[in-house]
């Protein structure tokens, strides 16, 4: 008998198959994720939004990353005019920030400190990382939709400055385990 015909033997998975939002949402928190916040200047106004659904190395040739939006945004039809989108992986400081920037209301940019490019792309002071991207695709995805975005430049502070991550619909900090340094 193989190993699989005696796992076979063993009682069934439980699992849950009513996949409402609440469930899928609490299920969703129990993978870490990092924070992003894409922002730019479109049609003469910083835009922004922040994105736990970003993902790194979905191609190296070309350099693609990805992130999945709401189709309810009310943000993206407007940053994705900007000519370049600057991502900016947020920080161990930026937990403010990150509700701030996904605020619905007020100035989402007052107060925080900005660095910019010739052709737009805004970038977060104290984070982990930037990326220089432009539009590559969108897909439809569901209740979303999702963005490759080409990478046109890099700027790694994360000596500076340690990523957060969000899990469990809490901001954290990451922790090196033993034996990892």
């Amino acid at each position: 008998m193989t190993a699989l015909a005696t796992h076979e033997l063993q009682s069934p998975a439980d699992l849950d198959h009513h996949l409402s939002t609440e469930t899928l949402r609490s299920a969703f928190s129990h993978f870490p994720s990092g924070v992003a916040a894409l922002a730019g200047v479109a049609n003469g106004v910083k835009e922004g939004l922040v994105a736990s659904s970003f993902t790194v190395g979905v191609s190296l040739e070309p350099a693609l990353v990805s992130f999945a939006v709401q189709n309810t945004s009310r943000t993206w039809p407007r940053l994705k005019q900007a000519e370049r989108i600057g991502i900016s992986i947020l920080g161990s400081e930026h937990t403010t920030v990150c509700r701030q920037l996904a605020s619905k209301e007020g100035d989402r940019f007052a107060g925080l400190d900005i660095r910019s490019t010739q052709e737009g792309a805004l970038f977060l002071d104290g984070a982990a990382l930037w990326l220089d991207t432009t539009i590559y695709s969108e897909l439809p995805a569901g209740d979303h939709t999702m963005v490759l975005l080409e990478v046109h430049g890099v700027h790694d502070h994360s000596s500076e400055h340690e990523p957060i991550v969000f899990h469990r619909s809490a901001f954290r900090n990451l922790r090196t385990a033993e034996g990892n340094q």
